[in-house]
């Protein structure tokens, strides 16, 4: 598996102090697929633009995260940016950036064209679906 750290100068500390459950190394966010890479950039980015606040984004976080934990599905981490982009897609939502049929919609499209990219090619979405 591969490891991804974000390095990032001027991404505050206090704000990846708040997401204490952040898999870690060397004090750096990790992540295993390029995804959770994405989403979590996608997360900082539209909290700095001021659609959020960080606060309530780990308090959102938080939420998913319990919401599993009571539905008791096991902890062992592995569904963690599961949880990070369940929290992504309600604020998403939630503050009117887009609805929940647009972010399925998008979703199933990325999911097909997975499917049917050839390997070692880049997956990319039809037109149609970008706009």
């Amino acid at each position: 598996m591969t490891i991804l750290t974000l390095s990032r100068p001027g991404l505050k500390t206090e704000r990846l102090d708040d997401l204490l459950t952040l898999p870690r190394e060397g004090g750096e966010p990790i992540f295993a697929e390029p995804w959770q890479a994405q989403a979590f950039a996608l997360a900082v980015k539209l909290s700095e633009q001021g659609y959020f606040t960080w606060k309530e984004w780990a308090a959102t976080l938080a939420g998913e995260i319990k919401q599993a934990a009571n539905a008791t599905e096991p902890d062992d981490e592995s569904k963690y940016y599961h949880h990070w982009l369940t929290a992504l897609e309600r604020l998403v939502s939630t503050k009117g950036l887009s609805d929940p049929q647009s972010l399925l919609t998008r979703k199933v499209a990325w999911a097909d064209a997975y499917r049917h990219t050839p390997h070692g090619k880049p997956v990319t979405l039809p037109e149609t679906i970008h706009s």
